[in-house]
């Protein structure tokens, strides 16, 4: 059975996704990201509740977010308006290092839904 999940980004990486240059969502693997299999839907909204969706095609597991980065283009993960140190600076300003270490880190591969 698929689930549907939400999420909420800024606009920066919602629009990132919206335009097609972002195609794995980078998240703390938390209880809540825990439930996301494949072929599940993610429901993303922006500040302004403005909201697209998207299938997952696949699940990445890292124990931190500097070894996904490494391993993706930059535009993959956001867009090339950004380096992958300004992605790594945004994120560990969410997550901070000892989250990522007691969690570990997930890239949620995704194709946008027409």
């Amino acid at each position: 059975m698929t689930t549907i999940h939400s999420m909420r980004l800024q606009n920066h990486y919602f629009n990132c996704i919206k335009n097609g240059s972002k195609r794995i969502e980078l998240r703390l693997y938390d209880d809540k990201r825990k439930q996301i299999k494949l072929n599940d839907i993610i429901q993303f909204f922006n500040e302004e509740q403005d909201n697209i969706s998207a299938k997952v095609i696949g699940l990445l597991y890292y124990s931190n977010f500097h070894d996904l980065i490494s391993d993706f283009d930059i535009d993959l993960l956001a867009d090339k308006s950004m380096t992958k140190n300004d992605l790594l600076d945004d994120l560990n300003r969410f997550y901070s290092q000892q989250q990522q270490q007691q969690f570990g880190v997930i890239g949620i591969r995704i194709k946008l839904l027409d």
